[in-house]
C-alpha cells in the first residue's frame, strides 16, 4: 500500500505547528496504525529528519496512551478501537490520512501528536479512589451487590483515561471520564462512605483544569473506544446535585 500522510508536527508548547506531509509507500494491510508511524519515522531517522512523536505503551487497546485524531476521529475512523488497534486494511491504497494531537485547552501539546494530560490525573487524586480502611480483605461474597449494580461498575470501570471524550466534545469536557470514575466506585459498596465528598473535590478539579461543560451533544460516547455509555454524565449531575443542593456532603 502507499499512503499519503499528513501529520501535525509541533517542536515543543510555544511552536505554533504546522501539518507537514509525507508518504509511506511500503505500508501492508497488516500493519497497525501505529506501525506505520513506526516505519515512517525510521525513514525519516535514517534520512538525518527528526522522528514523529506519539504516545504509546501497551499497543493492545488497554492503557489509552496512544491518543490522536485520525482522519477527524478521535482514535481513529473504526468504533470502538483505540489507534494501536486500528489497522491499515481500514484504508484504501492511496489514501491521504490526515493525523493531529488532542485538541483540548486542557490537554497542551507537548510536541507533535503529544499532549499532557496531566489533568486527568489531578482529577483521579482529588477522589478517584477509596481510602476507607476496611482492615484485611473480606471473604468472598461477603457484602452482596445486586448485579445490576456489578454490571454498571464494570462498564464504567472500562474507562482507560485516554480522553477521547475530551477530543471529540465540542466544549472540550471531560464529563465522560469523570462520570465514569464516579459511576464506577459509586455502584459499589465500599465507595459509600466517600460518595458525596468524591464527586463535589472530581468536579471542582475538572473545572479548574479548564475543562468545558457537558451540554450532551453525545460525541463523547460515539468517540470512547471502551463505549462508556452516556448515561454516566447522569449519575455525575445525580451525585453533584445530592452532594451540594441535597446536602449529602458534609460541612468542614
Amino acid at each position: 500500500m502507499k499512503v499519503n500522510l499528513r501529520v501535525w508536527r509541533q517542536r515543543d508548547a510555544v511552536d505554533k505547528g504546522r501539518m507537514v506531509e509525507y508518504v509511506v509507500e511500503d505500508a501492508t494491510e497488516d500493519m497497525s496504525f501505529l506501525e506505520l508511524l513506526d516505519v515512517l519515522n525510521e525513514k525519516l531517522i535514517l534520512s538525518g529528519e527528526e522522528p514523529v512523536a506519539f504516545d504509546h505503551d501497551c499497543r493492545e487497546g488497554i492503557c489509552g496512551s496512544c491518543s490522536m485524531v485520525v482522519d477527524g476521529h478521535p482514535h481513529g475512523p473504526e468504533k470502538a478501537t483505540t489507534v494501536c488497534q486500528l489497522h491499515m486494511r481500514k484504508f484504501h491504497d492511496g489514501s491521504t490520512i490526515t493525523v493531529e494531537p488532542w485538541r483540548a485547552g486542557a490537554f497542551p501539546v507537548i510536541k507533535d501528536l503529544v499532549v499532557d494530560r496531566s489533568a486527568f490525573d489531578k482529577i483521579i487524586q482529588a477522589g478517584g479512589y477509596i481510602s476507607v480502611n476496611t482492615g484485611s480483605a473480606p471473604e468472598a461474597h461477603a457484602t452482596p451487590v445486586p448485579k445490576a449494580n456489578a454490571d454498571r461498575s464494570f462498564a464504567a470501570a472500562n474507562c482507560i483515561q485516554c480522553g477521547a471524550c475530551v477530543a471529540a466534545c465540542p466544549n472540550g469536557s471531560a464529563s465522560l471520564f469523570l462520570g465514569a470514575k464516579l459511576t464506577h466506585l459509586g455502584e459499589l459498596p465500599q465507595g459509600q462512605p466517600e460518595r458525596w465528598e468524591r464527586v463535589v473535590n472530581m468536579v471542582e478539579t475538572h473545572d479548574d483544569a479548564g475543562f468545558g461543560g457537558c451540554t450532551n451533544t453525545g460525541a463523547c460516547a460515539t468517540a470512547c473506544p471502551k463505549e462508556i455509555p452516556l448515561d454516566v454524565i447522569s449519575q455525575l449531575n445525580h451525585d453533584y446535585l445530592k452532594a451540594t443542593v441535597g446536602g449529602r456532603r458534609k460541612k468542614a
